[in-house]
C-alpha cells in the first residue's frame, strides 16, 4: 500500500500532537471505518448508554421520572428515591465514590472510561461521526470532499450534514433540560415564546451552540487539549495496568510480507488510519490515546489477511508486552479498593438512615423573644417535608415543656400533601414566675399514626429573671376575735 502524505503533514510521533501540521495549522482527522469484536461491542454499549440518556426522563418511578433534578422546588428524584436540599451532603460520598471508582478502573484497565463510556466519546463517535459517514462517505471520500473545490454538490452535502448536527445538538440540549424541569414542562415551554422562560431558553441555546461547535469542529481536540484525564493517567497507571499496546518484540523490524528478517508488522498504517485522535499506537502509550480499541480490530483484520496471529496490537500491560509477568494485586489497587469500600459503606449507611419525612424548627424573623404582661413569648416556625407519594399527618408534642408554659400551634394534626412541604408557625409562652432563664425546648414530631419520630431541639430565650420586679403578696388580714 503506497502513501503520499503532504509535505506539511506531520508523521505521528511523541514530540507533538498529531492534529497539528508542521506549519502549526490544524489537521482535520477522517478516521477510517473498522470492523471487529471490540468495535461492535463499543457500538452496542454506546447504543445502550444513549438509550439510557434518552429514556430516563420518560420512565416513571413512584410518580416521577426515573431521574429528575427539580432544582426549583428543591426535590431530587433518583430511581424512586427522593432527596431534598438538606440531603445534598450525600453528594460528598457520591462524588468521592465516583472519583475512587475512576481511579480503581484506571489503575486496572487504563482509559477504559474514555473509549467506552465517556459521554463526549459516545456522542462524537456514535452519533456525529455516523452522520458524517452517512452524508460524506468513507474516510477516502471525506478527504476527497474536503480537498475538492466548493461546488453546489459539496454545499448541499455540507448543509445536510450541519443541519443534522444542529438537530442532534438541539435534541441533546433539550433532553438535558428535561432532567431539570421534566418533559411535560419542557413541552409546555417549547410552545411558548423564548422570553416567557428566557433562562431556560438561554441555557438550551448556549448548550446547543457549545455541542455543535465541539462535535462539528473541535472534536478530538477536546480530549487532547481540554480534558485533564489523559494527563493524569500517568499518575494512576503503572507497568501492570491493562492498556492498548503494540508488541514491538513481535512486530519489529517492520517490513512487507515475505521480507527476510521482518517482524509481523507490515507497516500498513491501518492502525493510524482508524485512530480517532490520529496517533500511531506503535510509538507507545500516549496521552491522546482514549483506549477505544479501534487499532486492535484494524490490526487483527490485517493479521488475518496476511495469515499471522492476532494480537500484535492488543489489550495488555507494559510488563505483558515486554514478556514479563503481570501483577493484578498491587498497593495502589488495595488502597483504592479500601477507600472505595469505605465510601460505599458510608453511602449505604447514610441512605439507610435517610428519612422519607423531614422536620426543621427555626426561630421566626424578628425579636428573639417578647415580654408582654408578665409573660415571655418565643415565636418559631416548623417546616415539615413529605417525600412520600401519599399525604402524611404530622403531630407535634413538647416532651420537656416546663410547668407554667404553654404552646400554641395551628392544629394538633398537620397534614402535608404528597411530595410537598408546609411551614407552620407556633409560639411557646411562659409566665415570669416560672421562667428561670433560657432552656432547650424539645420538639417531638410524629409522622403518621405510630410512624417515624423526629426529635428536634431549639433554645427558648428570655431576659434575665431579675428583670421582673415581683411585688410581695399582701398579708392576709387577721380574723377578729
Amino acid at each position: 500500500m503506497s502513501h503520499h502524505p503532504s509535505p506539511n503533514r506531520k508523521t505521528p510521533d511523541l514530540v507533538s500532537v498529531t492534529t497539528i501540521n508542521r506549519d502549526g495549522s490544524r489537521f482535520f482527522l477522517h478516521p477510517a471505518d473498522v470492523r471487529g469484536p471490540f468495535t461492535a461491542a463499543r457500538r452496542w454499549f454506546a447504543l445502550l448508554l444513549l438509550a439510557v440518556y434518552i429514556l430516563l426522563p420518560w420512565i416513571p418511578v413512584n410518580g416521577h421520572p426515573a431521574v429528575f433534578f427539580n432544582v426549583a422546588e428543591g426535590r431530587y428524584h433518583v430511581m424512586g428515591l427522593t432527596f431534598i436540599t438538606q440531603d445534598l451532603w450525600l453528594l460528598f460520598f457520591l462524588i468521592s465514590g465516583l472519583g475512587f471508582s475512576l481511579f480503581f478502573i484506571t489503575s486496572l484497565f487504563g482509559r477504559l472510561w474514555c473509549g467506552w463510556a465517556c459521554p463526549y466519546t459516545v456522542f462524537l463517535e456514535h452519533v456525529f461521526r455516523r452522520i458524517e459517514r452517512l452524508t460524506d462517505g468513507d474516510a477516502a471520500a471525506r478527504r476527497a470532499l474536503a480537498a475538492a473545490p466548493f461546488t453546489a454538490g459539496k454545499a448541499a452535502r455540507r448543509i445536510v450534514k450541519h443541519s443534522l448536527y444542529l438537530l442532534c445538538a438541539a435534541g441533546i440540549a433539550h433532553l438535558f433540560l428535561a432532567y431539570f424541569i421534566s418533559l411535560p414542562t419542557l413541552y409546555e415551554y417549547m410552545h411558548q415564546g423564548p422570553l416567557a422562560h428566557w433562562k431556560s431558553f438561554v441555557l438550551v441555546f448556549g448548550l446547543t451552540g457549545a455541542l455543535y461547535f465541539s462535535f462539528a469542529w473541535f472534536r478530538e481536540q477536546f480530549c487532547i487539549i481540554l480534558c485533564p484525564y489523559g494527563r493524569i493517567q500517568s499518575a494512576l497507571t503503572d507497568d501492570d495496568t491493562t492498556i492498548i499496546g503494540y508488541d514491538s518484540g513481535r512486530g519489529e523490524p517492520r517490513g512487507r510480507k515475505g521480507t527476510a528478517g521482518a517482524g509481523d508488522c507490515i507497516d500498513c498504517r491501518r492502525c493510524v488510519q482508524v485512530c480517532p485522535t490520529g496517533i500511531d499506537i506503535r510509538n507507545g502509550l500516549q496521552l491522546e490515546c482514549i483506549g477505544c480499541a479501534a487499532c486492535i480490530d484494524a490490526c487483527d483484520e490485517i493479521m488475518v489477511k496476511v495469515d499471522r496471529p492476532r494480537g500484535l496490537v492488543r489489550y495488555d500491560s507494559l510488563n505483558g508486552l515486554e514478556g514479563r509477568r503481570r501483577r493484578i494485586l498491587r498497593p495502589r489497587i488495595v488502597l483504592y479498593s479500601v477507600l472505595l469500600a469505605a465510601g460505599l459503606a458510608a453511602l449505604t449507611l447514610s441512605l439507610g438512615r435517610l428519612s422519607p419525612v423531614h422536620a426543621v424548627v427555626n426561630r421566626m424573623a424578628g425579636m428573639p423573644f417578647y415580654v408582654h404582661e408578665g409573660e415571655v413569648r418565643n415565636q418559631y416556625k416548623l417546616q415539615l417535608v413529605n417525600k412520600r407519594n401519599t399525604g402524611v399527618d404530622f403531630t407535634v408534642e413538647f416532651p420537656n415543656l416546663p410547668d407554667g408554659a404553654r404552646y400554641s400551634i395551628s392544629g394538633d394534626a398537620l397534614r402535608v400533601p404528597p411530595q410537598d412541604e408546609a411551614e407552620i408557625p407556633f409560639t411557646v409562652t411562659i409566665g415570669h414566675r416560672d421562667f428561670d432563664g433560657p432552656f432547650d425546648l424539645e420538639v417531638l414530631v410524629r409522622a403518621g399514626d405510630g410512624g417515624r419520630q423526629l426529635y428536634r431541639s431549639i433554645r427558648f430565650l428570655g431576659p434575665d429573671p431579675r428583670f421582673f420586679q415581683v411585688d410581695p403578696e399582701p398579708d392576709q388580714e387577721e380574723e377578729a376575735p
